[in-house]
């Protein structure tokens, strides 16, 4: 499991239209929202990032970058950035399902066709939002084991400014005896 202001583990993955996405190496002032998705097969998941693409300049102006990640490769991936005429969002692609296991995401098997009669993989990380400080420790962290309920971007972005206005730590640090 995950711990706030714990370091989390690396993401070093392809970007959609060229260059790498290395968590170590991002440079914004506030850190980065990291959204992992199950992948084109998803008609929740693009109604999600539909969001998210709509709150990304949101989070800029609060130094904030954003990145939608799944284990699609990189033509399923260019699907899903068209499906939610991406702009600001950024997209990885080619997420190895260990590392989705090493940041916690659940791993689900193929079903076959969805509702919207796209094949699932064999294997696929269910969806994880997460907030990553500069230093690449965990601010804030949230699983699922299916794709519905997620937490709402607009409430993120809120909880940001409250942040931010009063230097709120990442909560949930405790590791000892209770």
């Amino acid at each position: 499991m995950l711990m706030p202001r714990q370091k989390t583990p690396n993401l070093n993955l392809p970007l959609l239209g060229g260059g790498t996405f290395d968590l170590a190496t991002e440079d914004s002032s506030r850190g980065t929202v990291i959204c992992f998705y199950r992948g084109l097969h998803c008609p929740i998941c693009a109604n999600y990032l539909k969001e998210l693409e709509k709150k990304t300049a949101d989070f800029a102006e609060r130094g904030v970058g954003t990145i939608a990640i799944s284990t699609d490769g990189q033509e399923r991936t260019r699907e899903m950035a068209e499906k939610v005429e991406a702009k600001g969002l950024r997209f990885a692609y080619d997420l190895p399902l260990q590392v989705a296991k090493d940041w916690g995401l659940y791993i689900s098997t193929s079903r076959g066709k969805t509702s919207i009669g796209i094949e699932e993989p064999a294997l696929f990380s269910e969806p994880g939002l997460f907030m990553v400080t500069p230093e690449q420790t965990l601010y804030y962290g949230s699983v699922q084991t299916m794709p519905f309920v997620r937490p709402h971007f607009s409430e993120l972005v809120s909880a940001l400014d409250f942040a931010i206005a009063n230097d709120y730590p990442a909560r949930g640090e405790y590791t000892g005896a209770v």
